[in-house]
Order: structure tokens, then sequence, then C-alpha cells
């Protein structure tokens, strides 16, 4: 059931949000392929480079196809909904700040989770190295996927899941959800990394619950993937795409540090997770039980 009305208590025909959602995933992948290989083409012809080995700047123009690809798919799905562009939450206006306040998450984050993990000896630095154009590249790409994943899930899909009467909890679950999903074939996936890839996407998406704005969720998707891998040396969601700052050892590979799939498989990571998330909420119910209190002028 739709919640949002338009002028004069009539809605607007839309398709209902069980069947929009699949036809916005089945032309989102049809786009994906069309985009991905004229990427990969692209990669074979002008770089001379395999698509299975491109190197940061083929990573770089892979990633640009799937952002390309979801724009391409969200935009007229939007029309067609009569939904503005603006309900994806791309906007900056008033939300600069969400941009600080993902990055300052994404350290604390790791403070902690980086901080316990050496500090009860299950990661090791046994290397230092610093390339600056290395991290640059890495920072452009992973930040070229918290744009992809974060239009996708949160502001399409979440956002989609908004404008019905269901549960802004329950919508948040599902797109969590999906997200988890996305990544199921990653490399070493197993049950403790699929849950925390579930309560990262509750983590990621708890602010759009309140804000309805993007801001925040990719600034902290950004630094949370770069921080990760080309920082501190961690495997990314169990992939390594570059170079990293820190070189790390693991004496055991177990459910404490993460093992080959990196920080996001650590217990360490599931209660951070689930810690930060609850302050989200917390944060988000206090403000509107504010906005509401505080009486309208007339």
């Amino acid at each position: 059931m739709e919640a949002d009305n338009i002028a004069g208590g009539k809605e607007p025909k839309r398709l209902p949000v069980w069947a929009c959602i699949p036809l916005f995933i089945v032309i989102l992948f049809i786009l994906l392929g069309l985009y991905g290989t004229l990427a990969r083409g692209c990669l074979s012809l002008v770089l001379g480079v395999e698509a299975r080995h491109p190197g940061v700047v083929g990573y770089i123009i892979l990633e640009a196809s799937m952002l390309l690809a979801v724009l391409t798919a969200a935009i007229p799905m939007l029309r067609f909904e009569r939904r503005p562009f603006s309900d994806l939450g791309l906007s900056l206006k008033g939300h600069v700040k969400g941009l600080w306040y993902g990055l300052l998450m994404a350290i604390l984050l790791y403070l902690f989770g980086f901080g316990i993990s050496f500090v009860l000896g299950e990661i090791e630095v046994t290397g230092f190295q610093f390339k600056p154009l290395d991290l640059l590249g890495s920072w452009v790409f992973f930040l070229l996927v918290a744009l992809f994943e974060e239009i996708l899930m949160r502001g399409y899909i979440l956002g989609r899941l908004l404008h019905t009467t269901m549960n802004k909890f329950l919508a948040l679950f599902i797109s969590a959800a999906l997200f988890a999903f996305m990544h199921i074939f990653n490399p070493e996936i197993a049950f403790l990394p699929m849950l925390n890839l579930l309560l990262a996407g509750m983590l990621l998406g708890a602010s759009y619950l309140y804000t309805r704005n993007l801001c925040f969720p990719i600034s902290l998707h950004l630094f949370w993937n770069w921080i990760q891998g080309p920082i501190l040396g961690y495997q990314v969601s169990g992939n390594n795409f570059t170079t990293s700052m820190l070189t790390l050892r693991m004496p055991e590979e177990n459910v404490l540090n993460g093992g080959a799939f990196g920080f996001e498989g650590s217990l360490i990571c599931t209660v951070l997770m689930i810690v930060f998330t609850i302050l989200i909420v917390w944060w988000g119910e206090k403000r509107e039980a504010i906005s509401l209190a505080v009486p309208r002028s007339c």
C-alpha cells in the first residue's frame, strides 16, 4: 500500500513496490551487462589490459560503468513513478556535515576495531609503504563503489520502501538483506561475514531513515572500505584490489580478526556495528521527537 499522496487527496498511478523494485533490478542488470561489456572493451582495446587483472585505473573504469548503469536505471524509473530525482538523496544542501560525520564514524570504528585486534595480538603489522598515487587511485575507486551501492541500496530501494506504509525498520532490514545478498559470491564468504554485511547494510541505512539523504552513508561507506584496505591492509569483503600502506599478518585466521575475508568477517566488527547502529537510531528517534515537540507557526 502506497503512503504518499498528491494535492487533492488523489494518489498518482504507480507500480506497487513489489513490482517496481524487481523491474528496476532487471533494468539495472541489463545495463550493467551492456556498460560492463563496453568498459571491458575499452580496457582491452585502449589500455591493453585484461578485465580480470585491470589494475587501479581499470577498476575505476569498471566501477564507473556500474555507477552509470544505476543512474541510467534509476532516473527513468523515478520519472515513471512521478518521483523527483531528489528522492535519491544526493543533495549536498544542508547535509555537508554528514560527509564529515561519515568520515568520523569510519575512523572511530577502526580506532576501536583495529586497536582491539592489535592489543589482543590477533593482527601484527609487519611492513609499511607510502605510495600517494596508489592511495589516491584507491580512494577514487572506493568513492565510485560507495556511490554505486548507496544509490542502489539506500537511495532507490530503501527510499522506495519508505514511500509505502511499511514499518521503517522492516524496510531497513529488507534493504540490508539485499545488500548482504549482493555480496554472496565474494571470496571467503561465510555465515559471520554475511551477518556482518547485513549489519553493515543496517548501519549504512539507519541515518537515511531520518534524513532521506546519502551524504553520511556514502562517506561512511567510502572511508570504511578505504581505511580497511588501502590504509590498514585488510581484505575488503574478501577482495584485495590495491596495495596497502600497512602490511598485516594474522598469527591465526579466526572469528576475532576476520581471517581471509577481512575485518568485516570478525566478531569485533559485529559488536561495533550493532553499537553504532543503535547510536544512530537513538539519535534519529531523539531528533524526530524534538521536531514533533516543537509547535509549528501558523
